[in-house]
């Protein structure tokens, strides 16, 4: 066979592998929301009193809905569920908490949350562009 000419022969098992990186993802994405979620509610005090630091009124009903969109929305994005609609969902969380709580560009830590927040936006959006992945 002329070696020029010859094509390479993808791996046998690399649609089953690449068939799981999409749910590999999620979980990936997912993570952080439910972490989050979950550290919130192990400090209700410190994060009622950083949703007030902000400005933002009804700190408890804030910490409330953060907990159920980060926890019932993680598990949902690995679920598979409505998951055009949750990614976007959890895209628009994203930016809102980056613009609220990560806006302070002069501590390098708050612009490196920021980005991230944006980041993760950007993740969530592919999911709501393309969904589940390869079926």
């Amino acid at each position: 066979m002329n070696t020029a000419t010859a094509k390479i022969a993808p791996a046998a098992n690399e649609a089953g592998i690449v068939s799981f990186l999409p749910l590999v993802g999620r979980i990936l994405i997912a993570a952080i929301f439910i972490l989050s979620g979950l550290s919130k509610l192990s400090d209700p005090a410190g994060t009622m009193a950083y949703i007030s630091s902000v400005g933002l009124p009804f700190p408890a009903v804030a910490m409330a809905g953060a907990v159920a969109v980060e926890v019932v929305g993680g598990a949902l994005l690995i679920s598979g569920y409505r998951l055009r609609t949750v990614a976007a969902g959890l895209a628009l969380f994203s930016l809102v908490t980056a613009a609220f709580f990560h806006s302070q560009f002069a501590d390098q830590n708050q612009f490196i949350h920021f980005f991230k927040n944006v980041a993760m936006a950007g993740g969530l959006l592919q999911i709501v562009a393309f969904g589940k992945g390869r079926g």
